[in-house]
Order: structure tokens, then C-alpha cells, then sequence
């Protein structure tokens, strides 16, 4: 019975609420966004009006503390913390929290200087005051702000985030299963002629032998036409005749060799025809010594 109750006990100090705190805690991790190792502190006149404040009613040569600045996030809050320089100890820091007022506020007349909201408990009350804060650099002015709006930004991403991811939840929690008594009709639409003519042509096939099928089945397959033969070499009579006739004397066709035997029979009889119209007129020119020695006998 003790072995036993001890094991129980054992078992009981593992899911203690306090234990669970601390690793809760211990989750929430420090991460430093913006860090400047020299910036001053004024204490400024209590702000009689709602116009902005002015860095030129501060006397800035006379800062009442010097030390540097650190903004860290830690969960969904982001601290501004300054810091001794040299032990580190704790001097104020402000919070930056989602729905409630922004800590840090622009003076008009100086891109170098805020104003800046702290808080600290006392006797279990929270207590804020107004600072003046200035930094020596534009550039460190400049990223101090930027650190503070990376921070906003990133609490309204994981604030989307959560809102799509409990819509998404929502949505998907839908039961889309049959219940008792329920059930699906399902339309299907009419079959193509197509199938109808090959299961007519397979029952057919059926009872038939095996020549009679493959006579059927060449029946069944279309003709196919066959190609037109290619063309044939094209005569040079053809190409002659289909030639153009008003090509340039420079670009003449060849002639066929039947062509040239014609133009040679045809030179040879004009010479034959000249010849002989020369041989026949001497043949009839006048003699006149023939007709002179007969008028003399």
C-alpha cells in the first residue's frame, strides 16, 4: 500500500499546476529587436494642452539620466527597458500592448525626440509617468520606431492567422455523412449509340463459327479507298507545249531531237529548191550566138 501510494503521488507531482506555469513562462522567451547602447532621459513639463509636445521647451543639454535602450518581445507584449550601461540595472520601461495606447509619442519639431509612457507597480498599483527621450543619431531614432511597428505588424498577422485557422474549424466541423433513412439518387445519363451497335455486332458475332466471323467482321470494317497513284515523269513534248511562249530569246527551251530532224529535212529542200531555180534559169536565157549562126546559114 505505500509503494502504491507513493507511485500515485509521483504521478500526481508531474501534472501540477505549477509546474505548468513555470514552462509556460519559460516558453514566453525575451527576443531583442532594437538595442542602442547611449540615449538620454528629460524630465519634461506636465502637458497643459491637447497640442503635440515640443522638443524646444526642453532644455536638451541638461538630461536628468544617460543609458541605453533595449526593445525585446516576450509573447504578445513588446517592452522598451532602460538600462545602466555598465551593471545593467533596470531604470523604467514601457509596455506596448495590443487595444491599449500606444507608449511612444512623436514630438513636431524634432525627428530625434519622443515622449515616452512608463509604468511601474507600487503597492500593487500600477503607476505611469511622461519622459522625455532623445537619441543622439537620426538613424537610431529611425529604427527605434521601425522595431516598434515590426512588432504591431506582426500581432496582426497572428491575429488573422487565428481568425482563418477557428473560420477554417468551423467550416470543416460539418457532418456530411448519411443519416438513417437517407439516400443518394444518382441520374445517369443514356448510353451512346455507338455501344448499343457494338454489343448488337458482339451478339451476333456470338453465334457464328470462326470463318463466318472473320467474313463478318471484314464486312463490318469500311473500305478503305486507296491512295491516287503518283504522278508520272513529264514528257519534254508536254513541258515544251506548257511552256510559256513569251520567254526572252536568251532563255529558248531545248528543242526535241524529232524538232531538229524536221528544221534539217526542211534546210536541205529550200537548198534544193534554190538550186534547181538556178540551173533553170540558165537554161532559158536567150542564146544569142545559136540564133546568130543560124540567121547566117
Amino acid at each position: 500500500m505505500d509503494q502504491a501510494s507513493s507511485s500515485s503521488e509521483g504521478k500526481k507531482s508531474f501534472t501540477d499546476p505549477v509546474t505548468v506555469d513555470d514552462n509556460e513562462e519559460r516558453e514566453a522567451i525575451e527576443i531583442a529587436l532594437f538595442q542602442v547602447p547611449e540615449c538620454y532621459v528629460y524630465l519634461i513639463p506636465p502637458r497643459k494642452t491637447a497640442a503635440s509636445y515640443r522638443a524646444d521647451e526642453w532644455d536638451v543639454n541638461k538630461w536628468a539620466w544617460e543609458g541605453a535602450l533595449k526593445v525585446v518581445s516576450k509573447g504578445e507584449e513588446c517592452i522598451i527597458k532602460l538600462v545602466d550601461k555598465t551593471t545593467g540595472e533596470l531604470y523604467a520601461q514601457a509596455f506596448l500592448r495590443e487595444g491599449e495606447l500606444h507608449p511612444v509619442e512623436a514630438v513636431i519639431d524634432s525627428s530625434r525626440y519622443f515622449v515616452l509612457r512608463v509604468e511601474e507597480k507600487i503597492d500593487g498599483r500600477v503607476r505611469h509617468a511622461f519622459i522625455g527621450l532623445g537619441f543622439r543619431e537620426r538613424t537610431e531614432a529611425y529604427d527605434f520606431q521601425a522595431a516598434l511597428h515590426d512588432h504591431m505588424k506582426y500581432l496582426n498577422k497572428k491575429k488573422t492567422a487565428e481568425e482563418m485557422e477557428q473560420h477554417f474549424q468551423n467550416t470543416s466541423s460539418v457532418d456530411y455523412s448519411l443519416k438513417e433513412g437517407e439516400t443518394i439518387v444518382l441520374q445517369l445519363k443514356n448510353r451512346s449509340d455507338k455501344d448499343t451497335k457494338s454489343k448488337t455486332v458482339e451478339k451476333s458475332l456470338g453465334n457464328l463459327s470462326l470463318e463466318d466471323k472473320g467474313k463478318s467482321i471484314e464486312t463490318t470494317i469500311p473500305s478503305i479507298i486507296p491512295p491516287p497513284p503518283p504522278p508520272g515523269p513529264l514528257s519534254p513534248v508536254t513541258t515544251a507545249q506548257k511552256s510559256p511562249s513569251n520567254l526572252p530569246p536568251s532563255l529558248s527551251l531545248q528543242r526535241s531531237s524529232e524538232q531538229q530532224d524536221l528544221d534539217t529535212k526542211r534546210e536541205e529542200e529550200e537548198k534544193k529548191e534554190d538550186l534547181k531555180a538556178k540551173d533553170g534559169g540558165v537554161e532559158d536565157a536567150p542564146d544569142d550566138d545559136f540564133g546568130d549562126f543560124q540567121a547566117a546559114g
